[in-house]
């Protein structure tokens, strides 16, 4: 029952305090305030104030120090247990106990074994008042065990496979820190691929040729012991698939070989956890950490979410490549299934893990403190909650209660032990335990029983010295039992407090928010209870605010000359000021040219390094005050032009002519730095309600330095004043003293009022309420009031405060409502609100639609109308009507997956819809239901309808296969969505040539029910292009386009290259060329002589039918057409089947390789012409020569 600061405080104003301000408060007990002079008389049962943690892991190298400290009046003795046992620390020399302390220590460094002192420790603190214990202190000694002696035979696996090196670590106390380093101490690198797991092991998703080496170590770091252990080193070697049979033959006796999967892409699978499926069991508080690690080629990404939920934003983290979800501070609320998916390009996985949190006990209300007067009444509280809900048990001075010495003041009721009227032998120390499976909370509390009249701990005569406007706290720290009231007061007993804003800490302080020059004064604090009274006075003396009115300017000076600045300080004439000048937040120079005087700084021979800000601080002993101001150094110039800048702020605001609405501001202006002050602007800042923001409030012409502000009540004013020139606004000046106006009733209203309903059965009234500067007095409040629009009901009124937000309840459903929101305060109402209009909440509507109708317009769009349903019946603000639709599933759908209905809503009050995309010749459903704010109404009766046949889609697939010579064989598979009964198949082809034209298309129909056809009588070694398609009754659907060739006959290609190949056409075509160009150079020779040459008279005396005579037109021998016969055949081109050359058309004469050549082509590029001796030429007479080819030719085509 004694005070202690808390946030919570009570406002309350002198207006309309009696002559005496009484202040009462009822504040709860904790502990005996730790006042040296008050411990040093009044008794305390014993507090445990400090303890070791409950599992206590020693270091086995160093001496066991067990801690129990304790306080209380008189101190306290202390004993200990030991496996529920007395512990006689006498009979054991390496146990010492702490003198004035129950602290052990136990000497093990000189003698003895850590594991012999292994155990359960509870520590007693105990004086007359009662027994406090401490928690159970485990005792275990730390372990850091070597790894067990293994052979490590190399691993030695194929390029892309999955790895696992396993780490398993020794059992250790606590347990180690896991890293995997090399020889050299170095972390090995990992990445998505290569990882670390929460056991240890290191994980390969797919191994790499640089995953090759010798030293994979496993380390093992044991904090408590500061050591490491170390796995002996894995060598891993990962080769190609050739070096792998190689090693295999060589190394199969001593080696291990890992895996069985082809280093050929894959999909992923797990590598841990295993199966589909998992459980993880974490308790409430601790972190929750969930892996997840893949391996695939190439390498798996992992992704996380929760089914049914989201994950918490702000306690989600991802580790180790995502591969680990942690989720810190766990609560109940994250227990549920988390999935993991695994996935990379070939394919995906998921493991589902069921996550269930439970909960140690935890605290919701914790045993306090009692101190009670006898015959006081009191409570114990012990409330506590975990997963499984704790078991409560009560102790009285250690020992259980249902043993301890029976007190007929208290009662046992579960959570809560009662005390009425209790004695002084009721003092007692009691602990709550709280357990269940997964640990126990043990608290501490006493109930001391004390007869004490009230004390005023505070210094008698205290003086306080506050600066006007700002707070003050009069001190007024007080004990007594039972619980002394606190009264105030000002001067001698009986004057009143003038109207002033007081504020009553629960420790006693008396707060002035704003205290003012006839706050000063003597103030007395009176303490009083039944069994009696003390007070206390202490001086309040309100001091003015230090300010600089004059302060140092701005200033650019020439090199040697000499500049001052100045720094007029107003300060309250009791308290002596220090003025001190700093050059850029440092001290002056030690230099003797700068001088300080009483109001002056004087730099001489001014150089470049004194430019820099100059700051006039000015100190009292309550508050400091500071000025700045730039010094610029230029260089001389024999006509200094003029500064043209924006004014300097103005100085030495006063306020004068105050009253309630309105005040008088003057000020000085600053230097207008060479242009003319235009205007001056006024803001205000409003202490109370929003500091340090400032508010535009007026604007005057330049030429005036006073105005006539007007106010609002009860605001706490300051306000500066910035200048403004043609080169823009100065900067704003110091604040003027505060000024706190009057309060008086509220001029306006919330606005923004609403009324709507969150159930069906209330009214949410809300509005936005008024802000500090709009309430204008204290104890601002809301008048909110209500009734039935359409009733002849009185207004229903409540009076709300600090919020915004008024729920009636008990309200029909769905009715409009007639609402005002007044504001007022303690001065008074606001003026009367206007009324609004709202309604009570809304239900789901009562009636279906009727009269569904459907009419299907097409294969995939369909209307729907329906008749609207009553107004009344929709009980509540008409939203709309949406419909359900769906298609009807096979058996064997309809056991595959969930039949996926479709939703369309149409807004306000439509009777019609249409239905888009529709599947064609299907089966559907639908119903259509109201809609409102609150929900769907009941569905109307289930529609059925169906949509016409339609198109097909493609089919699914067409391959080609087993080419032939002459024929090629279509497989395909129907449409994936037929749309109707499929009437047949349309094949159509055509062949392309090696230009890619087209050749003629065929057209073929084909039986519905197939799924093979064999195309035969096809041209060989022919590219063809088929398109293909599917037909119902409806029409063609989309099709399908595919290319083949047919194979090419093996034995002419062959025989054409075996004839290229000879020597003696080799040696013939070279004699051709030499020849041709003997010929060619006598011709040209002949023609420049103009002559004859022999051989021409010879042939035109003996004319050979066999030779042609040179065409006129080109110039060219009719034996030898370069243009014909070096034209090279087209890839189609062949020999005769059986392989032959004739002997006539071999010989080596120019005649035969001229006559006869027909230089035709089919659309494959085969040449079909035939060679023969005869002048005039022959028709083509099909794909195929009846002789052999030209050797020349032949030769082009093998080319």
């Amino acid at each position: 029952m004694q005070l202690k600061i808390m946030p919570k405080k009570k406002r309350l104003s002198a207006g309309r305090a009696p002559l005496m301000l009484f202040l009462c408060q009822m504040i709860s007990a904790l502990e005996v305030p730790l006042d040296p002079k008050l411990l040093e008389d009044l008794v305390q049962p014993p507090t445990i104030t400090q303890q070791s943690p409950k599992d206590y892991i020693i270091d086995p190298r160093e001496n066991i120090v067990i801690q129990c400290e304790a306080k209380g009046k008189p101190s306290p003795s202390f004993s200990w247990t030991r496996n529920g046992t007395h512990f006689d620390i006498d009979k054991d020399p390496l146990v010492t106990m702490k003198p004035g302390s129950g602290t052990l220590t136990i000497n093990i460094m000189s003698e003895g074994k850590a594991e012999t002192y292994e155990g359960v420790y509870q520590c007693t603190a105990r004086n007359e008042r009662g027994a406090a214990i401490s928690n159970n202190i485990v005792i275990r000694p730390s372990r850091s065990p070597l790894w067990t002696k293994e052979k490590l035979e190399p691993i030695i696996l194929r390029n892309g496979q999955s790895l696992v090196l396993p780490c398993r670590p020794p059992i250790g106390l606590p347990p180690p820190i896991i890293f995997w380093m090399d020889n050299s101490f170095q972390r090995l690198p990992q990445s998505e691929r290569v990882s670390q797991g929460l056991n240890g092991d290191l994980y390969f998703s797919n191994v790499l040729p640089e995953d090759t080496r010798e030293d994979y170590i496993c380390y093992a770091r044991f904090n408590h012991t500061q050591t490491i252990q170390q796995k002996q080193p894995i060598s891993v070697k990962v080769i190609s698939v050739d070096e792998l049979n190689d090693t295999i033959a060589a190394n199969l006796s001593d080696t291990e070989f890992y895996g069985a999967k082809s280093h050929r892409p894959r999909p992923p699978t797990f590598l841990t956890p295993d199966g589909n499926t998992s459980r993880k069991e974490e308790l409430r508080g601790n972190v929750l950490s969930l892996e997840c690690i893949a391996e695939g080629l190439p390498t798996p990404i992992i992704y996380w979410i929760k089914e049914d939920g989201t994950l918490p934003i702000n306690r989600t983290f991802y580790r180790n490549f995502k591969k680990t979800l942690q989720i810190v501070q766990v609560t109940e609320a994250d227990s549920g299934n988390y999935q993991c998916i695994a996935k990379n390009a070939l394919g995906a996985i998921h493991h589902t893990i069921s996550v269930t949190v439970k909960a140690a006990p935890y605290w919701i209300i914790a045993p306090q403190n009692l101190v009670l007067s006898p015959e006081e009444d009191g409570t114990l509280i012990c409330r506590a909650n975990g997963n499984p809900k704790p078991r409560i048990s009560w102790l009285s001075n250690g020992v259980p209660i249902e043993i301890a010495p029976d007190d007929p003041s208290r009662k046992i009721d579960g959570d809560t032990i009662i005390f009425s009227k209790v004695q002084e032998r009721s003092s007692a120390v009691y602990q709550c335990n709280a357990s269940n499976e997964y640990g126990y909370l043990l608290a501490n509390a006493f109930v001391n029983v004390l007869a004490e009249p009230p004390r005023i701990l505070t210094s008698a005569n205290t003086l306080y010295q506050v600066i006007a406007n700002r707070p003050a706290l009069l001190d007024c720290a007080f004990f007594g039992s039972p619980l002394p009231t606190i009264e105030w007061f000002k001067g001698a007993k009986g004057s009143a407090l003038r109207e002033d804003i007081y504020v009553l800490h629960e420790n006693g302080t008396l707060e002035i928010p704003v205290a003012q020059k006839d706050s000063t004064g003597t103030y007395t604090c009176v303490a009083r209870n039944k069994l009696g009274m003390a007070k206390n006075d202490v001086h309040l003396e309100i001091k003015d605010p230090t300010r600089i009115i004059k302060q140092p300017e701005y200033a650019v000076v020439q090199r040697g000359s000499t500049v001052s600045f100045e720094c007029k300080v107003k300060h309250d004439h009791t308290l002596i000021p220090t003025v001190m000048w700093l050059k850029d937040h440092g001290e002056l120079p030690n230099d003797g040219r700068f001088t300080v005087d009483k109001d002056r700084l004087v730099v001489a021979d001014v150089n470049d390094d004194d430019g820099g800000t100059y700051t006039c601080v000015a100190n009292t002993t309550l508050d400091n005050v500071s000025a700045s101001a730039v010094l610029s150094v230029v260089a001389p110039t024999p006509t200094p032009a003029p500064i043209y800048d924006v004014p300097n702020p103005p100085f030495d605001l006063e306020l004068t002519d105050q009253l309630d609405r309105s005040v008088q501001l003057s000020w000085t202006p600053g230097d207008d730095n060479n242009s003319p002050i235009t205007k001056f602007i006024i803001e205000y800042e409003d202490a109370m309600h929003e500091p340090g923001l400032w508010h535009h409030q007026t604007e005057v012409p330049g030429t005036q330095t006073t105005a006539q502000l007007k106010l609002s009540p009860y605001v706490n004013y300051s306000f500066r004043v910035m200048a403004e020139n043609n080169l823009g606004r100065s900067l704003p000046s110091e604040a003027s003293e505060q000024y706190l106006t009057k309060a008086a009733e509220p001029d306006k209203n919330p606005t923004a009022v609403e009324g709507l309903g969150s159930e069906p059965d209330n009214l949410v009234i809300t509005w936005k309420p008024l802000n500090g500067f709009e309430s204008n007095g204290p104890g601002l409040q809301y008048k909110v009031s209500w009734r039935q629009k359409d009733g002849d009901d009185e207004w229903t009124s409540v009076v709300v405060a600090n919020v915004s937000k008024y729920i009636v309840s008990g309200t029909p459903t769905f009715v409009p409502y007639l609402i005002k929101v007044q504001a007022l305060n303690d001065a008074g109402f606001a003026p009367e609100p206007a009324a609004v209009m709202g309604h009570s909440g809304e239900d789901l509507p009562m009636v279906a639609p009727g009269n569904v109708r459907v009419n299907v317009v097409n294969s995939t769009l369909a209307e729907v109308h329906w008749d609207p349903v009553p107004l009344k019946s929709i009980r509540g603000h008409l939203q709309g009507y949406r419909i359900y639709y769906w298609k009807a599933q096979s058996s064997l759908t309809r056991n595959r997956r969930h039949i996926e209905k479709k939703i369309l809503t149409f807004q306000g009050s439509k009777t019609h819809g249409m239905l888009p995309g529709l599947e064609p010749f299907s089966h559907y459903t639908l119903n259509v239901r109201v809609v409102n704010g609150k929900g769907e109404g009941p569905a109307s009766p289930d529609k059925v309808f169906n949509t016409p046949e339609g198109v097909p889609s493609a089919p699914s697939s067409l391959k080609i296969v087993n080419p032939t010579l002459d024929s090629l064989t279509l497989e395909w598979e129907p449409p994936s969505h037929p749309n109707g009964i499929l009437t047949e198949y349309t094949l159509k082809y055509q062949p392309i040539n090696s230009t890619h034209e087209l050749g003629p298309l065929v057209d073929l129909k084909i039986p519905a029910n197939k799924t093979r056809w064999i195309l035969k009588n096809l041209n060989f070694s022919t590219r063809y292009k088929f398109y293909f398609y599917a037909q119902t009754a409806a029409g063609s659907g989309i099709q399908i386009t595919e290319e083949a060739i047919t194979t090419v006959d093996e034995a002419m290609a062959s025989r054409q290259v075996d004839i290229a190949t000879q020597g003696w056409f080799i040696g013939l075509m070279c004699a051709v060329a030499l020849l041709i160009l003997i010929l060619l150079i006598v011709c040209f020779i002949r023609r420049n002589k103009g002559g004859k040459y022999p051989v021409k008279e010879k042939e035109d005396a003996h004319a050979d039918p066999e030779i042609q005579p040179m065409k006129e037109d080109d110039g060219t021998f009719g034996e030898y057409s370069d243009a014909e016969d070096h034209k090279p055949l087209k890839k189609g081109s062949r020999t005769p089947s059986d392989r032959t050359v004739k002997k006539e058309d071999s010989d080596d004469s120019l005649v035969d390789y001229g006559e006869g050549v027909n230089g035709q082509f089919n659309e494959d590029g085969s040449f079909i012409g035939q060679y023969s001796g005869k002048k005039e030429k022959e028709p083509a007479e099909g794909n195929e020569s009846s002789e052999a080819p030209s050797p020349v030719n032949a030769m082009n085509s093998f080319v």
